[in-house]
């Protein structure tokens, strides 16, 4: 009887000593992310890109304004011929304008997960060395808004630890609102 007290009592001093030892931490992922220098190259470089495929949209859109204002002007005056030659150019026109918007709309989303993939990844593995480092269970992500409730007192905040992982002055802080849009074409 004194081995199974003794043992129930050691189990649960040992439970209670690892439990003390569980840590868990917070962070919220695009405040850091938006936090970060790489986060804002690779903004610059997509608000470049975009205004590269409207420059080329807006011209698109000329053309076609300028030969539907032709059209509207001379088809009275056109043979039958030339007038079925300007409205296949004309919609020739509006298929390759619908076109370069569906590419354009690929092109960028493809090139802001091709610029925004390493910021996440050195955003993650900074944490990870940041968790690995504190010795975290868990890391949950604010961001995700899936997290109903968390003990602040009992999770470590990792963006302070971040910042300075990341080479971020402690005192920079995120916008108030976050821009999650792609820059509008």
């Amino acid at each position: 009887m004194k081995k199974a007290l003794l043992l129930v009592i050691c189990v649960t001093a040992l439970c209670t000593f690892s439990s003390a030892q569980e840590k868990f931490g917070h962070i919220n992922s695009q405040e850091l992310i938006s936090l970060m220098s790489e986060r804002d190259s690779a903004f610059v470089k997509l608000q470049a890109y975009n205004a590269d495929l409207v420059e080329t949209m807006q011209g698109m859109e000329e053309e076609y304004n300028t030969k539907y204002a032709e059209y509207n002007r001379k088809q009275a005056e056109w043979s039958a011929v030339v007038r079925e030659n300007k409205e296949r150019d004309i919609q020739e026109l509006v298929q390759r304008i619908q076109q370069f918007q569906q590419s354009a709309q690929q092109d960028m989303a493809q090139m802001q997960q091709e610029l925004m993939a390493p910021v996440f990844q050195k955003a993650q593995d900074a944490l990870t060395k940041i968790a690995k480092d504190n010795s975290l269970l868990y890391v949950f992500d604010l961001s995700a808004g899936s997290l109903l409730y968390f003990d602040e007192a009992k999770s470590v905040d990792l963006l302070p630890l971040a910042k300075k992982a990341l080479g971020i002055p402690a005192e920079k802080v995120a916008p108030t609102q976050f821009n999650t849009d792609q820059p509008q074409q």
